[in-house]
């Protein structure tokens, strides 16, 4: 192998382990980010092997390049070297499901005709042996014609062969077509490439064959990623090609695949062979019970109770610590620092406005560590199985349940997944709803009131009513998006309906190491990325909330005894700073609209930063609570919305009612400029994007309403 470096691409089909060997290989010289412009997730990493520095790339999943789907394309682009933000690869690494060999060496047949280096890795061998399928690495390398070995992504051992097996590597170029198409075949690719791609098209060379395959399947290029021309031209060449292969006796929609599965029958029935037969598996016992349509739903609600009933208990010692560092370490720079603007920027905007925020990354963190237990235990897979029956009746296809799960990390990567719902009607429902899914977003806001307002009662012994409030705000969103959908069922025109296929993995225990990287990588993410936009906005809210400066009044006494009342006697001149600032003439401005729901002129500031990132809304209280404090005072973001008072009426400006009010606003209110942005780009309309802020804000103005009125009548 040269002992230049090299970039590596791992390719695969979902649920083959391909992360696995990625984060085996890099370590913790890796990051995680989205493909520029688009939300598809991009993992690169480098890699040491014989010496050498290598860079390795985690392709999206992808189950062919016929790139239906946006990350199937944005493989079959990184393969050819057409992405213009990644290099062509110097070697596919090719990693197969070793208990399904045939379905996934499609991929790996399509990978061998670009003309690139390949090496076939047969993972999960454990997996395999434990079903009785016996594997030779060997006769596959000789009938395939591409470098083969044998690994479980589980073992050190294995990695370390898998590296001296790359090590070793000649990088050489795997014969092209050696699946065989037929005569009729080769004609009307060759008269495609010839006539059409070659001549008007800027795709790159060693895609031209795959290309030909692709449109002589699809007998169209409306999906295409290159540029072309002479539109009319291609659309003639392509149905000339077809017709070759209809008087070749073949159907332009079949013939490529079969004549591959073929081949790849031919080289796995001498290489693979069932050496016992096994019993019900394991997988099969739990899926009696796990996907069973009375337990399975009890079983996937009960998963969800615990969960969330764990995220809010287990974070609570670790947000009192993080709570307490930033408050003290508050003081300790007002109290180091000279006293002027500086002090009051870094103290009252930089920190109490990140602290806000950083005080919920251990609740953050337990989401994500349970998603992905759950993903890795191949739970999530049953999840969606088991509601795909419900989301059916009530206007969403069963595609739609992964994409909505999705939602409770995040409505970005939801709504972009919804792009493998090929029915537009399907596909614009999902998207319309999957906003209501509470995303981690909303998390701080939720903690925040429940731990403020909310009692700590114990429930039958092992739940509290603090999460069961947590709880019953996940399954709030879940119920509205299952009614929204119900609506725009009956109003959307009914479109043909596909059928729902999705691949159950066998269950197995998580990679630990895996799912505690990739909940740091998260958390980390967290920070950084709402780091960023909280700073931002804290030191222009500083700004706000401390310009002009106003002098509190001095109290007089008048002739007639009476006292001068255009101030409160009893306000401090903090607070009087604040309703006088630029931000305080806003709020007021504002707080007759939003006071019907219990909010006052502070929340209604928090509303609208908040729509940059809904976490802000935390940030933007804390930094305002600050600014608000006396001289010498400090306390938690808590106990300064427990004590906040209405100068006005003397009464508490919070209650149980004013904080349910406030979470079933931001359960129901778009308050996110990424997902209008996102919603846009998907839709290629502005239509949509302002149909879903218009109605769910209206939605969620109408329904805080409600809870405000009855919860303070009660």
């Amino acid at each position: 192998m040269s002992k230049e470096p090299l970039t590596i691409a791992l390719v695969g089909n979902p649920n083959t382990g391909k992360s696995t060997i990625f984060n085996a290989l890099t370590g913790l010289r890796q990051k995680i980010a989205n493909y520029p412009g688009i939300t598809v997730e991009q993992k690169v990493g480098t890699s040491i092997i014989g010496g050498v520095l290598h860079k390795i790339i985690d392709l999206p999943g992808a189950y062919s390049l016929n790139y239906k789907k946006l990350d199937e394309r944005i493989a079959y682009e990184t393969l050819i070297g057409s992405y213009e933000h990644e290099e062509i690869p110097d070697l596919a690494l090719v990693v197969v499901d070793s208990s399904n060999l045939d379905r996934n060496l499609y991929l790996a047949t399509q990978v061998m005709d670009l003309g690139i280096p390949v090496m076939l890795i047969l993972n999960m061998s454990d997996v395999a042996k434990g079903k009785g399928i016996s594997i030779n690495p060997d006769l596959i390398s000789n009938s395939l014609g591409v470098p083969v070995v044998a690994i479980s992504a589980k073992n050190k051992s294995d990695i370390d062969q898998l590296k001296q097996k790359i090590s070793e590597s000649d990088l050489e170029v795997p014969e092209p077509l050696k699946w065989g198409p037929d005569d009729s075949l080769k004609e009307a690719m060759n008269l495609l490439i010839n006539e059409w791609i070659k001549p008007y098209t800027n795709i790159p060379e060693s895609a031209r064959s795959i290309e030909a395959l692709r449109l002589i399947s699809e007998g169209e290029f409306n999906n295409a990623f290159y540029q072309f021309e002479k539109e009319e031209k291609g659309k003639s060449t392509i149905k000339k090609a077809r017709e070759l292969v209809e008087k070749g006796g073949g159907n332009p929609m079949a013939t490529e695949v079969l004549s591959r599965y073929n081949f790849i029958g031919e080289c796995t029935s001498n290489a693979s062979s069932i050496t016992s037969q096994t019993k019900a598996s394991l997988t099969d016992r739990i899926d009696a019970v796990v996907t069973h349509k009375v337990a399975g739903p009890v079983i996937f609600t009960l998963v969800l109770l615990f969960m969330f009933q764990a995220i809010f208990s287990w974070a609570t010692p670790f947000m009192d610590m993080i709570d307490l560092l930033f408050v003290e370490g508050g003081n300790w720079v007002a109290n180091t620092l000279p006293e002027g603007m500086l002090n009051d920027l870094l103290v009252d905007g930089v920190i109490a406005g990140l602290g806000g925020v950083v005080i919920f990354l251990p609740q953050i963190l337990f989401l994500f560590f349970f998603i992905y237990v759950l993903e890795g235990t191949g739970y999530m897979a049953r999840a969606a199985f088991v509601m795909d029956g419900f989301m059916t009746k009530v206007g969403l296809h069963g595609r739609s349940v992964v994409p909505l799960m999705s939602g409770f990390a995040c409505a970005i990567p939801g709504i972009m997944a919804t792009r493998t719902i090929e029915n537009w009607r399907d596909r614009i429902i999902t998207i319309m709803v999957l906003p209501f899914m509470a995303c981690s977003a909303r998390l701080p806001v939720y903690a925040l009131m429940i731990a403020a307002f909310i009692p700590s009662t114990t429930i039958l012994g092992i739940f509290t009513l603090q999460g069961i409030t947590f709880f019953g705000l996940y399954i709030f969103g879940i119920v509205m998006a299952v009614l929204a959908a119900f609506v725009m069922k009956r109003i959307f025109p009914t479109g043909q309906q596909t059928p729902f296929i999705m691949e159950l993995p066998a269950y197995k225990m998580p990679k630990w190491s895996v799912v505690f990287q990739n909940t740091a990588e998260r958390g980390k993410v967290f920070i950084t990325e709402a780091g960023k936009i909280i700073v931002a906005i804290s030191i222009v809210l500083w700004f706000l909330a401390s310009f002009p400066k106003t002098e509190m009044p001095v109290l007089t006494q008048t002739d007639n005894t009476e006292y001068n009342s255009s101030f409160d006697v009893t306000e401090n001149p903090e607070s009087y700073q604040l309703r006088h600032s630029f931000a305080g003439q806003f709020g007021k401005i504002i707080e007759p609209v939003i006071e019907p729901l219990g909010f006052d002129w502070k929340i209604g500031i928090g509303l609208i930063t908040s729509f940059a990132a809904r976490e802000v809304m935390v940030g933007t209280l804390n930094t305002i609570y600050s600014i608000e404090e006396e001289d010498g005072e400090s306390s938690t973001l808590k106990e300064k919305l427990i004590n906040d008072v209405n100068p006005e009426t003397g009464q508490p400006v919070y209650s149980i009612a004013t904080a349910i009010s406030l979470m079933i606003f931001f359960a129901l209110a778009m308050q996110c400029m990424s997902t209008i942005a996102i919603v846009k780009r998907e839709t290629n309309s502005w239509k949509w994007p302002t149909a879903m802020f218009v109605y769910m804000t209206a939605l969620a103005y109408l329904s805080s309403f409600i809870a405000f009125q009855i919860g303070s009548n009660l």
